[in-house]
């Protein structure tokens, strides 16, 4: 399959990732970082969300949205394998397929203000990531208003992640300057944007056509900032 995108070291496929693979070269890829489907069945209806707080209080969550599109796969259980074999590996939702992976590292994202914490949903998601044993941590809120900051005044997903978390990831996982990432589920480009800002290359495939859409907008966007400093490094 052709490229639909390529600029700058971003590389992006329309695509389905299981027919997108076996034409890459697999040897030149440096970390596989993705948020895949989780096999949870997820309803992506956030107009749903209401529970109780730890007082026993009606807590209710914005007034959300009901015309999402169905996350592909989600429906059935998510299969690790494929990309177990890539030198660095991060898989988001690890917690739904945990029996399938090895030994690794834990990443957490705590997501919640701590008042906030048993209201809704989960407080935190974590990732598994391939070698050691250790337990990392990434603290940061990210309630809608941030989500459209970082999008254009939208929220550009349902289970979109923060570029600061990708961020961090990337680091985490050790990806060398200049080195590729692969997002075989890229949904919205956090993970591109993340890539650019870190000074990587970044191969993305989404089979979802609006959410390819805004991949490219959005990386489109970060690639027209240029660049003032070294990537990652503080003013």
């Amino acid at each position: 399959m052709k490229p639909t995108y390529q600029r700058a070291g971003v590389t992006l496929y329309h695509g389905d990732c299981r027919e997108v693979l076996p034409g890459l070269d697999r040897a030149s890829v440096d970390a596989v970082i993705a948020d895949p489907p989780y096999g949870m069945d997820n309803d992506v209806n956030s107009k749903r969300f209401s529970g109780f707080g730890p007082s026993g209080l009606a807590y209710t969550r914005g007034v959300g949205r009901d015309d999402w599109p169905e996350i592909a796969g989600d429906r059935e259980p998510f299969d690790p394998s494929p990309w177990l074999d890539f030198p660095r590996v991060v898989l988001f939702g690890a917690n739904h397929f945990a029996a399938r992976l090895p030994i690794g590292t834990t990443l957490i994202w705590i997501k919640k203000a701590s008042q906030h914490f048993g209201t809704f949903l989960s407080d935190a998601e974590v990732a598994w990531m391939k070698g050691g044993y250790g337990v990392y941590c990434h603290y940061e809120q990210f309630p809608p208003p941030s989500r459209m900051a970082e999008n254009g005044g939208v929220v550009a997903h349902p289970n979109q992640k923060p570029v600061a978390l990708m961020r961090w990831v990337i680091s985490k996982a050790g990806v060398p300057p200049n080195g590729l990432i692969l997002d075989p589920y890229c949904g919205s480009g956090t993970g591109g944007v993340a890539a650019v800002r870190e000074g990587r290359r970044f191969v993305g495939i989404e089979c979802e056509r609006a959410y390819f859409d805004v991949a490219v907008r959005r990386i489109d966007a970060e690639l027209a900032q240029g660049r003032l400093f070294a990537p990652g490094a503080a003013p």
